[in-house]
């Protein structure tokens, strides 16, 4: 099967380049965010999005295999594009493509690196993570999230995930670390997910409809927020498996 490769340098953070990677118009689809089992219909055909998390994607069928690498280096993120296909598609064509597409993601790489952040908590305790059922606007009443909310002027991403959680659990959390891509919530706005500790209160739905612990057996068998859905890949490793 022919292989060809491309790369393209990129002065943005690797997660935020994965965030990029998640939008479907990357493999000629419309709309929505990209999530590990999808099909898109892509100009070559129906293609399987096999991963897509902080690492890079994997995109395969319609005799091709489409691996999206992301390397941190000194100067930025190392985007590394390997293409394997059945013949179909012509070595001309296929290296203009992944040219066109090298372009593409750096410039939304780009974008998203300037975009409004909304913080989310992944908030871990006994082997459970904490989810929240939205009671509003009505197209998402139902549906299930991550605690959080918008990062204001002059803030940093953890001071927001604070007071987020404190004005919608009432309850006090301490920010930590990164986890999984940042995910695309509109052309300026972005999901950013931060672990956070529980310090004190018991966390209640103050503005939703309801709050759940769930073990990691229980991730699939919620309605997410497409957002939130593209992040299960890496909220999944928190979690044991023996949680009951």
């Amino acid at each position: 099967m022919p292989h060809l490769r491309n790369t393209t340098l990129v002065d943005v953070p690797a997660r935020t380049v994965a965030g990029a990677l998640l939008e479907p118009s990357l493999l000629g689809g419309r709309g929505g965010v990209l999530c590990a089992g999808d099909e898109v219909a892509s100009p070559f055909g129906p293609v399987r999005v096999e991963r897509a998390d902080e690492t890079g994607a994997e995109v395969v069928g319609a005799g091709l295999r489409l691996v999206t690498e992301l390397k941190r280096t000194g100067g930025g993120t190392l985007v590394v594009d390997g293409l394997s296909h059945g013949g179909r598609v012509g070595r001309r064509l296929a290296l203009r493509v992944l040219a066109a597409r090298a372009r593409v993601i750096s410039l939304r790489a780009e974008q998203l690196a300037a975009a409004r952040v909304v913080v989310g908590a992944a908030i871990v305790r006994d082997g459970r993570l904490l989810v929240q059922q939205r009671a509003w606007p009505e197209r998402d009443a139902g549906r299930w999230e991550l605690p959080g909310g918008r990062v204001e002027p002059g803030e940093s991403d953890a001071a927001a995930l604070e007071r987020e959680c404190a004005e919608e659990l009432d309850a006090h959390v301490v920010a930590g670390e990164r986890r999984g891509p940042d995910v695309p919530l509109k052309p300026d706005l972005l999901l950013r997910v931060l672990t956070a500790t529980l310090v004190s209160g018991e966390p209640r739905p103050v503005e939703h409809r309801a709050l759940r612990w769930i073990t990691a057996a229980e991730l699939t068998t919620l309605d997410w927020l497409p957002a939130d859905r593209a992040l299960l890949p890496s909220l999944r490793p928190l979690l044991p498996r023996t949680a009951s």
